[in-house]
């Protein structure tokens, strides 16, 4: 496979291969895209939770994006796990040159429950770092900390939307699988107007990570030239099949099948049945 498109993966480690700059990296080689790293955090962390999180030093952090920028460089930047006001400041401040599109996963909570980012850094995440995105991609709790409003239906989700786009976010990809129902509602709110995506909700508790990879996914899509829509499109399918190809793995929330695409588009494979625009 030839390599097109750069990423840089600004993301915390996870110990147990789920989530995280391990989730973001599968993604990107899935998609033939090259990635470089700027670890944020380590964690020790199964399928049943976090038992620890050890930031990394702000400075270090800084350090590992501009030398990444410089050489090999990127085309398009994914931040993830930021954890504190301190990783935000020194990232903000690291990318304050930069001028490169910017998908941002506003990740405040590890899918078993542990808090990822401090109470204190959300101003931050808000003054900071919305203005200065492409794309922010939150799950209805994450807007709903950001926005301070209750999201309960998918009108709410629009109004959420464009509460953060006032806030300065040019884009959103606002993601509705906490909304009860068996049809899952993602909307995507840019200046051009509000477009929804659904899906049939599947069943299942190996759903680890998908935060990390829909972002990735839409970011290795703008380097390689895709519209801010066709990446959208594409990510959503990919995730869609990680999760309907989980291989069961550990006996809490389990990882994706990274994969999924690559295994059924292998020299004499079938197609996979459910690969298609959602």
């Amino acid at each position: 496979m030839l390599l097109q498109g750069r990423l840089l993966l600004i993301a915390g480690s996870d110990s147990g291969g789920g989530a995280g700059i391990q989730a973001d990296l599968k993604t990107a080689t899935a998609f033939g895209a090259y990635a470089a790293t700027a670890i944020t955090a380590l964690t020790a962390q199964d399928t049943t939770g976090v038992r620890a999180v050890h930031p990394v030093p702000p400075d270090f952090i800084a350090l590992q994006i501009r030398m990444a920028l410089a050489d090999p460089g990127a085309d398009v930047i994914k931040t993830g796990m930021l954890g504190d006001a301190a990783t935000i400041e020194a990232v903000c401040a690291a990318l304050s040159d930069s001028e490169l599109p910017l998908v941002a996963d506003p990740v405040m909570q590890a899918k078993g429950g542990a808090a990822l980012l401090a109470p204190a850094a959300l101003g931050l995440l808000r003054t900071l770092l919305l203005p200065r995105v492409t794309l922010l991609t939150p799950n209805l709790p994450e807007a709903e900390a950001l926005t301070g409003r209750t999201i309960a239906d998918v009108a709410a989700m629009e109004a959420a939307a464009a509460r953060l786009m006032e806030l300065g976010a040019p884009a959103i990809l606002l993601k509705g699988g906490h909304l009860p129902g068996e049809v899952v509602v993602d909307i995507l709110a840019t200046p051009a107007g509000v477009e929804h995506f659904t899906a049939p909700r599947l069943p299942g508790r190996h759903t680890h990570g998908t935060g990390c990879t829909l972002a990735t996914a839409i970011a290795a899509g703008l380097a390689q030239r895709l519209s801010l829509r066709d990446a959208v499109v594409r990510a959503r399918a990919f995730v869609y099949d990680a999760i309907a190809s989980a291989p069961g793995f550990g006996i809490g929330h389990g990882p994706l099948n990274h994969a999924v695409w690559s295994y059924f588009e292998a020299p004499g494979a079938a197609k996979h049945p459910s690969k298609k625009t959602l």
